[in-house]
């Protein structure tokens, strides 16, 4: 043992931390590339002898199967496969998250535009998509289901007409997914001690998630008769449960990696290419790449569910609220995805971050020939937010008081009951956060004479230079939201660790292998900042994310920093014991801190909790290695009750605010947000350089469902108007504002290091605060996103 007298180690003098632990803004390891074009994305996988594959997709919403004809694109050369519902490899030939309800591919008829019908394996992408094209497809149209009306009447044609799993009666009719109720209190006697009372109908679009980089994966048939499968996603192993049954394969024999992802929020955690390249390589033997162009993405995900809300609050003259009464109707499109899950986060939620006693709460997801919508950032909490913060603003209105005041008279704190009867537990600074926004500076007031100087581009449309300042007014508007963190509802919620240490040339290294997917919030960096901290190694190595490890559930839900986050933690604790045990066995009978101080790993040595060094990782390891792999869990959650909605259901909660400021052309309809400024409670910043980036990364998402982002559904065919981002418009530089950030560390303390999930709350308080700040300049109503030109100049 070299360095060594005696077995004692003699070459360790100094105590030093690894850097890059938690606490510090450390870079992330893949920045550069991405910033560069560097970096891997899925679509850029190749193989030398892959295939293409292409699907095609109906043209329809909602028909009858008539017939198919593949005989033409079987015939084109370099064809090597075309694929069919009956040319499924195995007898289950249906997937889904919560519900298996979607077809690999339609079978007997198509309920939604842009459904798979057929798939094509070709030598060339071109060739793949001419053959797609000499598909003949007869089909006989069916009557559309569009809106709650035509889904929930009697004699309503059904989306799914065998439908049995509704609950045993809990969901009224088929075309409901779900039905989450809240009645908490009595409402009717609450009402008669309002003094004010105001009702509000509200509706909320469809959103994409606009990821730039579109779906794609390689399969890559085995020896074995199992598949390699390298997909961009959101969650490897609910992927795998969901493949493995269509393809016949038992689930070790569908090896799952991670591909580079170009983004997701909530649009990746469903099954999009996966299955259909996969049994294409199964059938032709070779390799087979998918990758879909923008038009295809926009029909190949689901997208944030579009809403109609129906409000009522009451007040009393002072400023309390009395109670709360609201329906909320999803609409869950097509195939369920996480509809139900989606509707438990929009009831529980829909009171908002405020103290209300007296609630009757019901929400419902939909079956309809709409396209499918599902997971995406904020997850039923945004909805609800857009609806009851322009409800705070009436009622402030009506009492005349100022709209911060009367939240901050209201706003729960910590030991509020949530109306689920679900105390909040944990630090809940709705008061503080909304006082940040609103003690901030203003923005300085511009001047738009056209003076030498003066910047139109600032100014709404500014860049077509369709004004110099004429019309243009200021607004100011305030909102604040609450979301949960996490799975909910009784949900076996837990991430799996593997965490190795070893001495690799000389050095100690960490390896953490987890399957959880980067998705470009930057795990891969916390991941190695937890190493480091609880392992006091510099150098950490992370793993590729696959199915080679126990499941890191999916990433959303805000969760992975505390989930992921809190395995690594664990795994790690138990590495470090185990190194100290092995160091006590070589090296306690030479010194007695080995047995009575409190040790801990730092800089590559075992320390004392008072500084003193005892030996290095090097020394204690030697040639043997230290491997942990470890499931980990948060407390348990409970499911809401069927009828009144209550119970322990949420883990978590998160807070944000935001101050909006617009300016806004009244003549032209044009907005442009000045600022947009946002205060959040994060628990511990792990990484204060990248809570600051996912903060302005949910604000500007917030931007652009309030004032461009929605996909257009024409209610007589139910087909999707703008699948492209010409039509479907986002927030580029231009548009947006500077945001500023100030965030809170109030920790959790039944979260590791006192976390709390990030990521989706800013997205639910940015876009009411937009609206806010447009009333407020405009003295419009505005009870609909996207706010559009013509809803300000009155030419809808």
């Amino acid at each position: 043992m070299a360095g060594t007298t005696t077995g004692i180690p003699t070459n360790v003098t100094q105590r030093s931390r690894a850097k890059g632990g938690i606490g510090e803004s450390t870079l992330r390891p893949d920045g550069t590339l991405k910033v560069t074009g560097e970096f891997a994305y899925s679509s850029d996988m190749w193989h030398e002898d892959m295939l293409w594959g292409q699907i095609l997709r109906s043209t329809v919403a909602h028909a009858e199967i008539v017939s198919i004809d593949t005989s033409e694109a079987l015939a084109q050369a370099g064809v090597y496969a075309v694929m069919t519902y009956d040319d499924l490899p195995a007898p289950m030939k249906y997937y889904g998250m919560e519900f298996q309800d979607t077809p690999v591919l339609a079978h007997g008829k198509v309920r939604h535009h842009g459904e798979p019908v057929a798939l094509v394996a070709a030598d060339h992408p071109e060739t793949a998509r001419r053959a797609a094209a000499k598909i003949k497809i007869e089909y006989r149209e069916l009557p559309l289901v569009t809106d709650e009306a035509s889904a929930t009447a009697p004699d309503a044609v059904l989306v799914h007409e065998n439908r049995t799993d509704h609950h045993a009666g809990h969901v009224p009719h088929p075309n409901i997914v779900h039905r989450q109720p809240i009645i908490r209190g009595n409402v009717e006697e609450a009402r008669k001690r309002a003094d004010v009372i105001v009702e509000g109908e509200y509706t909320f679009g469809m959103q994409d998630q606009a990821f730039l980089g579109p779906e794609s994966g390689l399969a890559v048939p085995a020896e074995d008769g199992g598949v390699d499968l390298y997909v961009a996603t959101q969650w490897l192993h609910s992927d795998l449960k969901q493949i493995a049954p269509v393809l016949g394969l038992p689930e070790e024999k569908v090896r799952m990696t991670m591909a580079g992802v170009g983004g997701a929020f909530g649009g990746r955690e469903d099954i999009s290419m996966q299955i259909h390249a996969s049994v294409l390589a199964l059938r032709t033997g070779k390799p087979v790449k998918i990758v879909y162009n923008r038009y295809e993405s926009f029909f190949g995900h689901v997208h944030r569910h579009p809403a109609k809300l129906s409000y009522e609050h009451g007040a009393t003259k002072d400023g309390k609220l009395t109670h709360m009464k609201c329906k909320i109707v999803l609409d869950g499109g097509a195939y369920a995805s996480s509809t139900a899950s989606v509707v438990g986060n929009a009831s529980s939620l829909s009171a908002g971050p405020y103290v209300i006693d007296d609630v009757e709460i019901e929400a419902i997801g939909l079956y309809t020939n709409n396209p499918p919508c599902g997971a995406m950032r904020g997850f039923g909490a945004v909805q609800a937010c857009f609806a009851y913060e322009a409800q705070m603003d009436k009622l402030a209105a009506k009492l005349g008081m100022d709209p911060v005041e009367f939240r901050q008279l209201n706003a729960m704190e910590q030991g509020t009951l949530m109306p689920t009867g679900q105390p909040v537990d944990s630090p809940a600074p709705v008061a503080e956060l909304l006082r940040r926004v609103k003690a901030r500076p203003l923005p300085p007031e511009r001047q738009w004479e056209t003076t030498a100087g003066a910047d139109v581009r600032a100014l709404p449309g500014g860049l077509s230079n369709t004004t110099h300042g004429e019309g243009v007014v200021r607004g100011v508007g305030y909102a604040v939201g609450i979301k949960n963190v996490g799975f909910s509802e009784g949900f076996d919620d837990y991430s799996t660790a593997k965490v190795r240490i070893e001495v690799i040339n000389g050095e100690a290294v960490a390896t953490v292998h987890t399957a959880a997917a980067e998705v470009g919030q930057g795990g891969v960096t916390i991941h190695a900042q937890i190493a480091r901290t609880e392992l006091g190694v510099q150098q950490v190595t992370i793993h590729p994310a696959d199915t080679q490890v126990g499941s890191a559930g999916s990433t959303s839900a805000a969760r992975q920093t505390y989930m992921t986050g809190g395995a690594i933690k664990n795994s790690c604790e138990i590495v470090r014991e185990k190194v100290l045990e092995i160091g006590r066995r070589k090296f306690g009978t030479y010194h007695p801190a080995w047995a009575t101080a409190e040790l801990l790993l730092e800089g590559g040595k075992v320390v004392t909790d008072g500084g003193e060094v005892l030996a290095t990782l090097v020394d204690v390891l030697e040639d043997q290695a230290v491997e942990v792999e470890e499931e980990w869990r948060h407390r348990p959650t409970e499911a809401f009750d069927l009828r009144t909605g209550q119970g322990n259901g949420h883990v978590q909660y998160s807070f944000a605010a935001h101050r909006a400021v617009v300016e806004v052309d009244t003549e032209l309809g044009l907005v442009k947000v000045i600022e947009l400024a946002c205060a959040q409670d994060v628990g511990k910043a792990l990484n204060p350089l990248s809570v600051v980036g996912q903060i302005q990364g949910g604000t500007t998402q917030g931007l652009g469902v309030a004032v461009m982002e929605e996909i257009i559904v024409d209610p007589k065919t139910a087909k999707v108007k703008n699948p492209s981002f010409t039509d479907y418009l986002i927030p580029t530089i231009l548009d947006t504002p500077t945001i500023p950030v100030d965030y809170l560390e109030l920790a959790d303390p039944n979260a590791p290091y006192g976390v709390r999930g990030i990521g989706e709350a800013p997205t639910l308080s940015s876009t009411p605060a937009v609206l806010a700040a447009i009333r407020n300049a405009t003295g419009l109503e505005l009870n609909k996103t996207p706010v559009r030109p013509e809803h300000l100049t009155g030419t809808l």
